[in-house]
């Protein structure tokens, strides 16, 4: 496929402006390009085509199965879409003034109320825009909260090694020191690591549960006091919560502040680099340190409270991206009380795969398993094969792969999460599929290292795409 610059033919699909506009003495000389701009030209048409082109070789879950592991790329409804495009939702400006402003403040309202009784914390704020800014988010209201307490000799935070590799990142970036737990034969937390690394410097720990491995964190509750009796604040990762949401929430099992990702569990829009949304919850005492605003209600109208005590300070632009809040209400309010039996049904198709598959690929923690579950290629990179050509031979039966190589404590890793959006059928084709693959790095293993050969790319050098990346049409 030729690029846009390729196929510019001297066409002006286009006209701006016939009069000559003067610029002398408004825009400084030393900003002004001389030449051409050297932007292609083609008509509206041929620029609609080929855009339409590139969209078409764009894999979606439209398209095909997506069992991306970790990241929830479930099914969003379309009607979610058509609520979201109202034109009170998608015209209002943000600097509306608030009384003109009701609707959308009483539906921002009404989701921290939703998402409060979810989680079952006693505050929330939907400003964070993605998962990984609701951890910065969350670890800064940790740190402000130690600050004003006069504890600032708790610097360090504590992650076990099957977490996010956004974790220790967004720990990292507010100060923290990152102090690994490692897991236990069981791929849960290791309770006698963690009682070694407890002091009075820790600030708190930052879990995922059910954790990366996909493997509910059985003693949570012990953890949470331990924690607690340290002084220390629990921190919970919401990147996993489809697995459990209407069966349990982080305020039962202990934990003080979660994030959630409205883009995967609650089905927005994912992927893409976003628009996401990672709002925070967090417990009553710790509510005064919320960035502001907060949307809240007198009785009689919805307004935005800058009055926070110790609030962290704004951390997004206005108030988040409202679209993708919308999309996610839209969401709660469709499914209700079967939110429950999404996360069954999430844990199901996790649980049937994975007993379908184990044996034909190593599964290195061979326990039930909540939403997603990770395999190891071992066996078959002995063979001849390693994982990432068993996700490239999938590509060419219409499967997106799932995440390999993470968790990071599992090698030849391949991570899998059918979410709760797709039938038996599915699951099983996908099955089908694996067996075959592992039949073929038997059999015919040159096969599978020429994957994937039925895409619109073929295979690609990475070594050297990413030492010598070609990134700019040359002008």
């Amino acid at each position: 496929m030729k690029t846009i610059f390729e196929k510019s033919n001297g066409v002006d699909g286009i006209g701006v402006c016939d009069e000559e506009i003067k610029i002398e003495g408004i825009i400084p000389k030393s900003l002004l390009r001389e030449g051409k701009i050297g932007l292609p030209q083609l008509s509206e048409l041929e620029v609609l085509r080929h855009y339409k082109e590139l969209s078409d070789r764009n894999f979606c879950i439209e398209k095909g199965f997506y069992p991306l592991g970790s990241c929830t790329m479930k099914y969003n409804p379309k009607v979610n879409e058509l609520l979201a495009s109202l034109e009170g939702f998608a015209n209002l400006h943000p600097l509306q003034e608030e009384e003109d402003s009701q609707g959308a403040l009483e539906l921002m309202y009404n989701l921290q109320e939703k998402l409060k009784y979810i989680t079952g914390m006693d505050a929330v704020t939907l400003q964070p825009a993605a998962g990984a800014h609701g951890e910065l988010t969350g670890m800064m209201i940790i740190k402000k909260y130690f600050e004003v307490r006069g504890e600032t000799n708790r610097t360090k935070v504590i992650i076990p090694d099957s977490a996010h590799g956004t974790n220790p990142a967004s720990a990292k970036m507010c100060g923290f020191d990152i102090v690994e737990v490692k897991s236990n034969e069981r791929g849960q937390v290791d309770l006698e690591a963690l009682k070694s690394l407890l002091d009075e410097n820790v600030a708190a720990i930052m879990m995922t549960n059910p954790n990366t491995l996909g493997i509910f964190e059985e003693k949570v509750l012990e953890i949470s006091k331990l924690m607690h009796d340290n002084g220390s604040l629990l921190y919970y990762d919401g990147a996993n919560f489809n697995a459990v949401m209407g069966w349990t929430n982080p305020a039962l099992m202990g934990f003080d502040v979660v994030h959630l990702n409205l883009h995967k569990t609650f089905a927005t829009p994912h992927g893409g680099g976003g628009p996401g949304a990672g709002p925070v919850g967090v417990v009553a005492s710790l509510k005064d340190y919320l960035p502001a605003p907060v949307i809240e209600f007198d009785g009689n109208k919805y307004y935005r409270n800058y009055n926070i005590k110790h609030s962290i300070g704004k951390v997004r632009s206005f108030y988040g991206n409202f679209g993708v809040l919308v999309r996610a209400y839209a969401y709660i309010l469709m499914m209700g009380n079967n939110l429950k039996l999404a996360s069954a049904d999430a844990v199901l198709n996790a649980n049937y795969i994975k007993e379908k598959l184990k044996g034909i690929y190593d599964l290195p923690y061979d326990e039930p398993c909540m939403h997603e579950f990770v395999l190891s290629g071992e066996k078959q990179h002995a063979e001849g094969v390693s994982t990432l050509g068993i996700a490239k031979r999938l590509m060419d039966d219409n499967i997106h792969p799932p995440t390999v190589y993470f968790p990071l404590i599992v090698h030849e890793a391949i991570m899998i999460e059918p979410t709760e959006s797709e039938s038996k059928e599915v699951l099983d084709n996908f099955i089908n599929i694996m067996l075959k693959i592992a039949e073929e790095i038997k059999t015919n293993p040159e096969e599978v290292l020429k994957a994937p050969q039925k895409t619109p790319v073929k295979r690609v050098d990475e070594t050297q795409a990413a030492r010598h990346p070609n990134l700019a049409f040359p002008l």
